[in-house]
């Protein structure tokens, strides 16, 4: 389906093996629902990696990327909980955009999600963002067992803010600058429309040094504003 709101945080990790029954509980019980409950915050998903790359993915939706840039989120993030504190120190190769969404589509939501990350040189901006956006991303919604695809693109400024759960972790964090995900109701489904979309990309970056990152995820879990949720 289309996403809920124009803005999102995006966020691959990995995490100690050692770590990993208390970051399902912590996650699960504590800092999704804390982050639901965050005024215009739409909803939270986990996903867990099918092939090489990051072990998890995080999304959240958001009303706008100014929302995630707001005070109400970042009075989360500069008081970060006893359990964040201890969880996120556990986590390792982190990447982590707050993005506007510039293109979405979809009938639904699906269980498995490809995410392709991406650079594109800065007087080329304008024309791949068109490109995609008119031309490449829509056939792919209507490709066979396809139910969403998205175009986000990060806002540095924001997505570099220092916070204090940021500086909890135990390594730096990237930032990547352009995102496409794929979603949709089997992995093979998937998989053949990321090959023809990162055909597509390769085409549109051609004289470009660093070629496109992808990685297939399954869901995990799904949290949306409900009732239950914290804040």
């Amino acid at each position: 389906m289309s996403f809920a709101g124009t803005g999102v945080v995006a966020i691959w990790h990995d995490l100690l093996p050692e770590a990993r029954d208390e970051f399902y509980e912590w996650h699960n019980r504590e800092h999704m629902p804390e982050r639901a409950g965050i005024p215009g915050f739409l909803r939270g998903r986990r996903y867990i990696a099918l092939d090489a790359g990051p072990t998890y993915f995080n999304l959240y939706e958001a009303d706008t990327v100014q929302v995630l840039g707001g005070q109400d989120y970042l009075s989360r993030l500069n008081s970060p909980t006893a359990w964040t504190q201890q969880s996120v120190k556990s986590y390792r190769n982190v990447a982590r955009s707050i993005c506007e969404v510039t293109y979405t589509s979809g009938v639904g939501q699906g269980a498995y999600l490809l995410t392709v990350r991406f650079d594109v040189v800065e007087g080329q901006h304008k024309s791949v963002s068109d490109a995609l956006r008119q031309r490449v991303l829509p056939p792919l919604a209507d490709k066979q067992g396809i139910t969403g695809v998205h175009l986000c693109v990060a806002d540095e400024a924001v997505s570099k803010v220092e916070t204090a759960e940021k500086k909890a972790r135990a390594e730096g964090t990237q930032i990547p600058a352009w995102i496409v995900m794929i979603e949709g109701c089997a992995p093979d489904y998937v998989r053949v429309a990321g090959e023809s979309f990162v055909a597509e990309l390769q085409r549109l970056l051609e004289g470009q040094s660093m070629g496109p990152e992808t990685t297939l995820y399954q869901l995990e879990y799904t949290r949306c504003k409900t009732p239950g949720s914290a804040g």
